[in-house]
């Protein structure tokens, strides 16, 4: 969830590592630090609570910090409330230790009590501060920096991503992984680590992805990995072919904008690819015809916006596959003694390929037996390096915290999956399973079609932006829809919004419609558009506003009795999620436009949840 940032080389580090922060804003923070290691003052050490430009204004842009090894780090608030002295950086009692970090330490509430007996003295009240203080304590017994970093590692327990410097060694930076993402590149004027790749494009694509248990001691020329038990560890390297521009707003008002426009491009570069002579084609996948009739049973599970996609994907793969498809909160999964065994395949979906409880759901699912698949954007995460398969999205970066071409790929991916496993199984017919091929590699330019003409969304949310409750509701695709668009209107725009499958209106949430009550009503599951309209007439007799959502071939049927009316083109009927979610995703990004919310960097959100 935080960003961690850290350098070591020929160049000024401080203005280094606050422009690599800034580079992962989005992933969400309420403070910021950097500690820089000078020849002449030491450790160096300025944070401050609120956004990034309090700490820049602070240091001058980091002109104020001398020094070319550093590590910087943004504070999603875990342990201790959002102030300076909860900011990272963490310094030990002596001054001569400082680290970041992501991540939780289950067990710091011992520890803390057990250096508390030795006469050390704390200032904050995070969990981090107590590797610190435990850092200083087994270097002063051992006198190696590597070897004090080695037992710390052996004495906690949780989650962490750990970015260390010392007073003692001017030219080493330490860094330590379990359960949260951190890389290593390599530029030509000094080595990074980071916790996200876009915070070191514009230095370097030359990448190393480390495991869990691993850590490494980084100088300006050179890179050493060790296992957990300090043996050395050869290293893959990887090159990021993201284009740098990608990560920038390049003349947009926000990044979910840009995103939002992004989608058909992005869905594009996911679908392409894998469809060659008719056929999808999904290069690297081991299943094979007899496994996958194995199979008898299906897990989806994710969190977020990537669960509603599992969402959407259960009902589509429930009629092309013909077997049976749950969709599992990742956070739930794991404690609900799941029903795996070796018969049984679990998808994991996670945009980032490190959302801690999904990567923590798919490890259980392997110690049961399962079969495992990641879906995934991020090459080389921690979730698409555990699973047995993985299918990349190749969405390219998506800074918004909340997602719009991270899901809809995700919709694509999932939708090509499906194919692909109908067609093994032999349960879907030559015709339809054409029609939808076909239907899939329209999707783009459809959503471009409707992408030349939105202003109904941006009419619609000026309108209704001022309602204080929201309803969204539908049957079948329609519902999981609705769940996505329901997710993103309130957390950028602070709405309360409920999706509901319009079937359960009668049993309980119809009392909560009163007149002026504001309805979204989906209708573009034409299979159910009569049931839709009864519904839209259900809650505009107990004096509800209604703004549906439909094709355009349902729109003036609908536009008779609705309020409001939003079309899209016509897609194959397992599709048309991938379209109708664009206006509801422009139709919240509008209305937090006119709240005068922080679109992009949502309050107590985080792009990337690495804790439990």
């Amino acid at each position: 969830m935080c960003g961690i940032i850290g350098f070591v080389g020929r160049e000024q580090a401080a203005p280094i590592l606050l422009e690599g922060l800034r580079q992962m804003e989005y992933r969400g923070y309420d403070s910021a630090g950097v500690a820089v290691r000078s020849r002449e003052k030491g450790l160096q050490v300025r944070k401050s609570k609120g956004r990034l430009q309090v700490l820049a204004d602070l240091t001058r842009g980091g002109a104020d910090l001398e020094g070319c090894l550093g590590i910087g780090h943004t504070r999603w608030a875990t342990h201790g409330e959002p102030n300076d002295v909860n900011a990272h950086p963490h310094v030990s009692s002596d001054g001569r230790i400082a680290l970041v970090h992501n991540g939780i330490i289950e067990n710091y509430l011992e520890i803390k009590e057990q250096l508390l007996n030795h006469g050390v003295v704390f200032t904050s009240d995070t969990d981090t501060e107590v590797v610190a203080q435990l850092l200083e304590f087994h270097y002063k017994e051992c006198g190696s920096m590597l070897e004090a970093v080695g037992r710390v590692l052996r004495r906690i327990e949780g989650s962490y991503a750990f970015g260390i410097i010392c007073a003692d060694y001017p030219n080493a930076l330490i860094a330590a992984r379990k359960d949260s993402p951190l890389i290593l590149g390599f530029g030509e004027n000094g080595n990074f680590i980071a916790s996200d790749v876009t915070a070191i494009l514009r230095h370097t694509r030359d990448v190393v992805y480390m495991s869990d248990g691993e850590i490494a001691v980084l100088t300006a020329d050179s890179a050493d990995v060790f296992n957990h038990e300090m043996d050395p560890v050869v290293k893959e390297h990887s090159h990021v072919d993201w284009d740098a521009a990608a990560a920038e707003k390049g003349g947009y008002p926000h990044f979910m904008f840009k995103e939002i426009l992004e989608q058909p491009d992005a869905i594009q570069k996911t679908v392409a690819p894998r469809i060659r002579e008719n056929r999808v084609v999904l290069d690297g996948f081991r299943l094979t015809a007899e496994e996958a009739k194995n199979i008898s049973r299906i897990y989806m599970i994710a969190c977020g916006s990537a669960y509603h996609a599992g969402i959407v994907g259960k009902y589509v793969w429930e009629r092309l596959l013909r077997r049976p498809v749950e969709v599992a909160l990742a956070s739930e999964f794991r404690y609900s003694q799941p029903l795996v065994d070796s018969r049984t395949l679990v998808i994991a979906i996670s945009q980032s390929g490190e959302t801690l409880d999904t990567m923590a759901a798919l490890r259980e699912a392997k110690r049961l037996g399962g079969r495992t698949l990641a879906v995934c954007n991020v090459v080389g995460s921690s979730i698409a390096r555990e699973a047995d398969d993985v299918l990349y999205t190749w969405a390219g970066p998506e800074i918004a915290v909340a997602t719009s071409k991270g899901y809809s790929t995700q919709l694509a991916a999932l939708d090509l999956i499906g194919l692909y496993l109908a067609d093994l199984l032999g349960t879907v017919s030559p015709a339809e399973y054409g029609e939808i091929l076909t239907e899939l590699q329209r999707l783009p330019d459809k959503m471009r079609q409707y992408l030349t003409d939105y202003a109904g969304a941006q009419y619609f949310a000026s309108r209704y932006f001022n309602h204080d409750s929201i309803f969204f509701i539908g049957r079948n695709l329609d519902y999981a829809m609705g769940l996505e668009g329901s997710l993103k209107l309130k957390e950028i725009s602070y709405i309360h919004s409920e999706a509901y499958a319009s079937g359960e209106l009668k049993h309980g949430t119809i009392s909560l419609i009163e007149p002026g009550t504001l309805v979204v009503a989906l209708g573009t599951h034409a299979a159910l558009f009569d049931k839709a309209m009864s519904n839209v007439v259900e809650v505009k007799a107990r004096g509800a506003e209604v703004l549906a959502v439909t094709t355009e071939t349902h729109r003036e049927r609908m536009a008779k009795t609705a309020d409001a009316v939003l079309s899209v083109p016509e897609t194959h009927p397992l599709l048309q999620p991938s379209l109708g979610i664009v206006p509801l995703q422009l139709f919240a990004y509008y209305v937090a436009l006119q709240r005068g919310c922080d679109i992009d960097k949502p309050r107590n959100l985080a792009k990337s949840v690495t804790v439990e």
